[in-house]
């Protein structure tokens, strides 16, 4: 019989009657109105808190990310929030639990890509590209980060994101390689813009954000999002009309 107990252990927070330590920090006296949210969130998934140009940059991702219109999460927070109007946690539950290789989840499908493809140092980047290229290619397989419904000529928040990596000389070899990534895969004659998904994703790894908490990030950041849509369900309701609109313009076809 093994009844050997694991410790219990963590190294996020703790609270005593007098004091909150989060991450080694004194969260009322060395936190709280020295850092801002986004450094702390930077402090809980990384250990430790960013210099300013990381600061800069880890902002600019959320700010990024936070909406973009009304999207399925955002439609799915609404129709929930119809239903349920007295759980508006429901609510943005329902618009985060679609997070996946279309939305959201775009950050953490590129980081794994990229993070399981660059060895130790940049290598040769060139020919890394190539390789993921042809092998996504070889599988069918959607290349992460690549692509975009709406801007089809580029994603603007990937020149914005790219353009602040470069002026805190933050353009680490994860997001090198995600470039070539997509320069590869558009040199066949179709333009795949590299989304801002995959951007986020490949400077979060040169940040150094662990590939499982990239997913993560992109949820905190549309969270805020979702709760503005939520707000303004309360004060200008679109769910009802979503479903009354579903009714009346979906045609009932029996089975055979």
């Amino acid at each position: 019989m093994n009844d050997f107990t694991p410790p219990l252990r963590t190294s996020i927070g703790h609270a005593t009657p007098d004091s909150i330590e989060v991450c080694g920090h004194d969260l009322t006296n060395g936190l709280m109105g020295e850092a801002d949210f986004a450094a702390v969130f930077f402090l809980l998934v990384s250990g430790r808190l960013p210099d300013n140009g990381e600061a800069r940059l880890f902002n600019a991702i959320l700010v990024a990310l936070a909406d973009h219109g009304l999207t399925p999460s955002a439609l799915a927070a609404r129709l929930t929030y119809t239903g349920a109007p007295e759980a508006v946690q429901g609510a943005v539950a329902a618009g985060l639990l679609g997070a996946g290789s279309v939305f959201l989840g775009v950050f953490e499908d590129a980081g794994r890509m990229l993070r399981s493809a660059i060895p130790a140092g940049d290598g040769d980047l060139d020919a890394i590209a190539v390789r993921l290229v042809e092998d996504h290619r070889e599988r069918k397989a959607r290349l992460p980060g690549l692509g975009h419904p709406i801007h089809t000529e580029g994603d603007p928040r990937t020149a914005r994101l790219l353009q602040i990596a470069e002026q805190e000389n933050l353009l680490g070899p994860h997001i090198r390689l995600m470039l070539r990534v997509q320069a590869v895969a558009s040199s066949g004659g179709k333009s795949l813009p590299l989304n801002a998904g995959g951007a986020s994703g490949a400077l979060l790894c040169d940040l150094g954000i662990d590939t499982a908490a990239l997913r993560g990030v992109a949820l905190v950041a549309r969270s805020a999002g979702l709760v503005g849509h939520v707000v303004e369900e309360a004060r200008s309701p679109l769910g009802r009309w979503l479903w009354d609109t579903a009714e009346r313009e979906t045609t009932y076809v029996r089975p055979d």
